[in-house]
């Protein structure tokens, strides 16, 4: 089954954090995502540019409304996701606890609609 393992940090906290901590949590990533590439458990990953360059549309009276950045507030932004194919939520759960940005946030581990 495949599962979004979507990260979450606050950026300004991420600013905070020694540059050569950082860095070494950004060299983890691709041994973590070859680990899973091998096994044939990542189907995708990709971090995200800062919320400053979001753009959010909306829908008002049937037309779209652009705004710069997020639409919501929040003390924690979206900075990147795993799609991954996991056997059950369990082994998504165990992948997730290890992506190396989880210790700087959260990960929201979320099933995807499979269509027949």
């Amino acid at each position: 089954m495949k599962y979004l393992c979507l990260i979450y940090s606050d950026e300004q906290s991420l600013d905070s954090i020694p540059q050569e901590e950082f860095d070494a949590m950004v060299e983890q990533c691709e041994p973590f995502a070859e680990g899973l590439r091998s096994r044939g458990q990542l189907i995708a990953a990709e971090r995200l540019q800062p919320v400053s360059a979001a753009t959010t549309i909306r829908f008002e009276r049937g037309k779209p409304s652009v705004t710069d950045g997020p639409y919501a507030e929040t003390k924690e932004q979206l900075g990147g996701f795993y799609l991954i194919d996991a056997g059950n939520l369990d082994e998504a759960i165990t992948i997730a606890s290890n992506l190396p940005p989880a210790r700087f946030g959260c990960v929201e581990v979320r099933p995807i609609w499979e269509y027949p």
